[in-house]
């Protein structure tokens, strides 16, 4: 079967979110604090003692202090081999991870194919924030970008779809996107697909459980990367 060129708005797609800035992120932390006690100093032990058991409580409540997620987890290993296959038929199930200038703050890996007359696209990204509520933030910031989708409940803290269809040059393409808070990590997924055989596009349930499928996956690589 013969393929067919990707019309030039496949080819010249839109390249994921630019990483995010980082210049004023700053974690907040004490000085560290040492007793020193003399040997055979009962009472200067105790005080010592009594000291180093309080400081766990206090950094506890010392909000924003410890960050859930220090770094994003590889992207390319998030979503399991059987489910590249099933969304995305012929692609390398590998992935290729796109070039970040800060892998600790941002990384995506994508797959893509054209299987006879069918194209498919996924991309996973993680984007890790300083604090959950810079990341609530964010997650709240875009589900108003996007609106017309709904909530995805049980996916991360806060999950989100929304999917659209757009048409050029008479062809039809269909993307949706999911959205997870985790914490202080947004996790984004991006799956859309065209055929280019009766210039029609898959099924709204079709990329929509597809992505969610996919952002599941996502979100339970990046709780077990802690």
């Amino acid at each position: 079967m013969r393929s067919l060129p990707l019309p030039l708005a496949l080819t010249a797609r839109l390249t994921p979110v630019a990483v995010l800035a980082c210049a004023g992120w700053a974690m907040a932390s004490g000085p560290d604090k040492t007793s020193t006690t003399a040997s055979g100093d009962t009472s200067a032990q105790q005080t010592a003692g009594q000291s180093a058991s309080d400081a766990p409580s206090s950094a506890a409540t010392s909000t924003g202090a410890v960050k859930t997620y220090a770094g994003a987890p590889a992207p390319c290993g998030s979503i399991p081999v059987a489910t590249i296959k099933s969304l995305v038929p012929g692609a390398k199930t590998a992935g290729k991870e796109i070039p970040s200038t800060d892998t600790k703050l941002r990384r995506t890996c994508s797959w893509n194919a054209l299987k006879g007359y069918d194209y498919r696209w996924l991309d996973v990204s993680f984007e890790i924030m300083d604090t959950d509520a810079a990341a609530a933030k964010e997650y709240k910031d875009r589900v108003a970008e996007k609106s017309g989708g709904g909530a995805v409940p049980g996916l991360g803290d806060s999950g989100y779809s929304v999917v659209n269809l757009t048409t050029e040059d008479k062809q039809q393409t269909r993307e949706g996107v999911v959205m997870a808070q985790v914490s202080n990590a947004l996790v984004v997924v991006t799956y859309n697909g065209s055929d280019f055989e009766n210039k029609k596009a898959p099924s709204t349930d079709e990329i929509n459980k597809g992505a969610i499928k996919a952002a599941k996956s996502a979100v339970t690589a990046l709780k077990g990367s802690r």
